[in-house]
């Protein structure tokens, strides 16, 4: 066991984070294992289970054939059976390949059973763009799977979440759909925010589902967001604090279940929200929060109409202007929140 001192001395990418939470609960508990595509010798596209096939073997790690809907079936049968499977759908756009395993079984076949079967297994998968990937291969797409009940997910945004978050979902007995963004993920050939790779305690720990975490306190508007999202956000809070301008930023970390009570408290006290989404910006995540406090308008008082910043209703484009022009940027969080400060709520 290392000592306080040492485990907050050693710093993590968020990629390593994962692979470390997996590795520790793939030795706590001989039931769960990884399947997926480039999961195994790969060590995952963007590094979520490097060193595992060296210290499980290829009975825990398996790669498996390009059939989203096989592996994702496979792991259903498996969790069924009382196993706890890992299954990594290497980019969420391909989501639509296997949704049916997803969202007609995995997320319905508990309550479909009247709660006799249990299904503990964690879908990990890929999101954003910013590297020019292009429209199949650059979208966050989480909305849609915190629309379908029976399905937790969780979006973090640094390392040490990443590790106590994966911890939690493989302990979970129900399927959590675990979203990780490229951006962030620490890979040498990426370029990407630096906030993400942090402190990493060395010893396993959890952090419970929904419960948001406020990164920065703030006094005249809420940034609530998660994922990349938050590491652009610290960014903007910087350059709006030049200006006198406080900001609040809240990193949701999951959006099943969302905490509510985290995001009306900080809205209730700054009396100014900004959603800051790299998702689509129609019937989704900023959509969600800007409708939770309007409902809560009895007990709210805000200065200013709520503000969502998000992608338009385009597909992520290849060239790299255009695509830095649809997803919403450090500059657009700041003007954002300018324009919050002079508008007035009549």
């Amino acid at each position: 066991m290392t000592t306080a001192t040492q485990a907050k001395a050693r710093m993590l990418t968020m990629a390593q984070a994962i692979s470390e939470a997996t590795a520790q609960e793939m030795a706590r508990d001989p039931r769960v294992f990884v399947m997926g595509e480039d999961v195994g010798k790969y060590g995952g596209i963007f590094s979520a289970t490097t060193g595992l096939l060296d210290k499980f073997g290829p009975d825990r790690v398996m790669d498996t054939p390009i059939s989203e809907t096989g592996f994702m079936g496979a792991a259903l049968g498996a969790a069924a059976e009382g196993l706890r499977p890992i299954s990594e759908l290497m980019f969420v756009d391909f989501f639509g390949v296997c949704f049916d395993q997803i969202y007609n079984h995995i997320a319905k076949n508990h309550y479909m059973s009247g709660g006799a079967c249990k299904y503990p297994l964690v879908i990990t998968t890929g999101i954003g763009g910013g590297y020019n990937d292009a429209a199949q291969h650059s979208q966050c797409l989480y909305s849609i799977f915190a629309h379908v009940p029976g399905l937790k997910v969780v979006v973090p945004s640094n390392a040490y979440d990443a590790k106590g978050l994966m911890t939690t979902a493989i302990r979970d007995d129900n399927p959590v759909v675990f979203l990780y963004h490229k951006g962030i993920m620490g890979l040498s050939w990426m370029s990407y925010f630096e906030g993400s790779t942090n402190e990493v305690p060395e010893e396993p720990y959890a952090i419970p589902f929904g419960e948001a975490r406020v990164v920065r306190e703030g006094s005249d508007v809420t940034i609530v967001t998660l994922s990349q999202m938050v590491q652009k956000s610290l960014v903007a809070a910087e350059t709006l604090a030049a200006e006198g301008i406080s900001a609040e930023i809240v990193d949701l970390r999951t959006l099943v279940p969302l905490d509510r009570a985290t995001v009306l408290k900080s809205v209730a006290k700054t009396g100014r929200l900004l959603v800051a989404d790299e998702d689509y910006l129609s019937y989704g995540l900023s959509g969600e929060i800007a409708a939770l406090v309007a409902e809560h308008l009895d007990s709210i008082r805000l200065k200013a109409p709520v503000r969502r910043l998000a992608v338009p209703d385009v597909p992520i484009p290849f060239s790299r202007p255009l695509e830095q022009f649809a997803i919403p940027q450090v500059d657009n969080i700041v003007a954002s929140v300018r324009g919050l400060m002079t508008a007035k709520v009549y």
